[in-house]
């Protein structure tokens, strides 16, 4: 529910799963996230009273906060055994369909939104899809790593994957980020997929498992993307977003400017 400038990083998720196509939205959530459900939920009162009071630009914002092409389901996980864990809880609402994992603190920004890119990844080669980014040496032990095989198509086949390696045991730089397309072998993999790294049950480990029946790919998606897991992360996505604001922008920028002009 952090804001940037002004939505929530769940509403850039949200906003980039449906402009993918997805029309059913499964939230996995905890105990103590009741404000993401009721961000989604319908507020009449508020509605009314925008409506009476002629505020009809906010009253369009509040009203397209959901479109109404989607259905929202919201799950709890429970106990936090891990993202693997979080995904094998969506099981009975997504069913035997491919799908979306998206992780809303790694905010993606691009042209053409990243799950889109992997949907048409997954429309012109098959098989899962995981979007990755090239990191330095010395932040592998912060990501799943994957090693790829250039096939002939142009895709890159993912032939090994490790979650959190040291940088001399990393196969390469290639890191997962927050997005996935799953096929639905994914869930029986998980289902008996043990704890591993952080005593929790690893997406990466399911994944691994799925690519001894399946072809999994690698995407190198175009975009920026702010992690907005750590503290400088999201200040530099509060930066950028701020300076493409079509309201604030440039008054932003101005600002920006101001202070970095040297002081007498």
């Amino acid at each position: 529910m952090f804001p940037i400038v002004d939505k929530p990083l769940i509403q850039y998720a949200v906003e980039e799963a449906v402009a993918a196509g997805a029309d059913k939205l499964i939230f996995v959530t905890a105990a103590d996230k009741r404000g993401i459900e009721d961000h989604f939920d319908v507020d009449a009162e508020l509605e009314r009273a925008l409506e009476e009071s002629g505020k009809a630009e906010l009253l369009a914002s509040v009203r397209g906060i959901l479109p109404s092409s989607a259905s929202c389901i919201f799950l709890r996980q429970g106990i936090p055994l891990g993202l693997g864990h979080a995904v094998l809880c969506a099981r009975p609402a997504v069913g035997d369909e491919p799908f979306y994992v998206h992780l809303p603190d790694d905010l993606i920004y691009s042209a053409t939104p990243c799950l889109e890119q992997m949907r048409n990844h997954y429309e012109r080669h098959g098989g899962s899809v995981l979007a990755v980014q090239t990191v330095p040496d010395e932040r592998t032990a912060s990501y799943g790593i994957v090693a790829v095989h250039e096939q002939a198509s142009g895709a890159r086949e993912i032939t090994g994957i490790v979650e959190k390696p040291k940088p001399e045991d990393a196969p390469s730089n290639l890191a997962v980020v927050g997005r996935y397309l799953l096929t639905p072998g994914i869930f029986d993999k998980l289902q008996t997929t043990r704890r591993g790294a952080g005593n929790e049950i690893q997406l990466t480990d399911g994944i691994a498992s799925l690519m001894e029946e399946e072809t999994v790919h690698a995407l190198a998606f175009e975009g920026v993307r702010y992690d907005c897991g750590t503290k400088l992360g999201y200040l530099r996505a509060l930066v950028e977003y701020g300076l493409r604001d079509t309201q604030v922008g440039q008054a932003f920028g101005t600002y920006l400017d101001e202070r970095n002009q040297p002081t007498r």
